[in-house]
């Protein structure tokens, strides 16, 4: 391999279930927090790049026990999003963060052209075309998928404490969102569950479910997840039995697809 990534990198995208048979497409952009080889530590310590700056911790985890629940296909990405971000199109300045909250990341701020268009050809694109086949694959086959995006947050952003702990997002397409936050409602889930916080449309999160939900005319949902709450194995199975239950009830009540 020639460029960025090495061989010793691999690829920079995973699928995991890939034949599932279950309607759900999950998908976890922010699932490492490692680097490419060639990339060292873009100038961190370790413990900013242990931090949710990097990656989102638990979110990993919590989407492979909802893919192993609900038969489901489950694609994420191998690198950390300071690398590349992959729910940032190539010409957001969020796809390649010079800060990101309080942390400057000097190997950002490095770039040259052609190592900014080499991020973008060897993470975003294989990772873009990944996603964009599973779900467009599915709808040849006649199987209507539902994109669910798998995310975590930090409980104090900027010095501010966060309530919120469960956040439902979405863009124009409100049709599963609004009945997760419904069965969240209705079911009283023990969570304080909210509709777009911690972030919104306005913050430029809702790539994914704009490229692979949207244009696909697919039920879709981010889900983002106080990552206090799924630091330990317990917290995340706890979580993910959670989802299932809002997951399946929110789906069994969509219109006929």
């Amino acid at each position: 391999m020639t460029g960025l990534l090495t061989q010793t990198d691999g690829s920079p995208v995973a699928i995991e279930n890939a034949e599932a048979g279950g309607e759900f497409l999950f998908v976890c952009e922010h699932a490492s927090n490692r680097m490419p080889e060639r990339l060292g530590t873009l100038g961190l310590s370790e413990d900013a790049l242990e931090s949710h700056i990097a990656w989102d911790p638990g979110a990993l985890a919590v989407s492979q026990l909802l893919s192993e629940k609900l038969h489901a296909t489950l694609i994420f990405q191998r690198f950390s999003r300071l690398a590349y971000d992959c729910n940032r199109p190539p010409d957001s300045d969020a796809a390649m963060p010079l800060v990101s909250e309080i942390y400057e990341v000097p190997g950002n701020r490095a770039m040259t052209a052609e190592e900014r268009q080499s991020r973008v050809d060897e993470i975003y694109l294989p990772f873009h075309e990944a996603v964009t086949r599973a779900v467009a694959g599915r709808k040849a086959a006649g199987r209507q998928p539902i994109l669910v995006t798998m995310h975590s947050f930090t409980p104090v952003y900027f010095g501010a404490p966060r309530a919120v702990e469960l956040g439902i997002l979405h863009d124009a397409d409100s049709r599963l969102p609004d009945r997760l936050l419904a069965a969240a409602s209705n079911e009283d889930v023990g969570y304080d569950v909210r509709r777009n916080e911690p972030y919104g449309p306005a913050d430029g999160v809702t790539h994914s479910l704009i490229e692979y939900g949207i244009r696909f005319g697919v039920p879709n949902v981010m889900i983002e997840i106080r990552n206090d709450l799924i630091r330990d194995k317990i917290g995340q199975r706890v979580m993910a039995d959670c989802l299932v239950g809002l997951l399946t009830k929110s789906v069994a009540a969509l219109p006929a697809r």
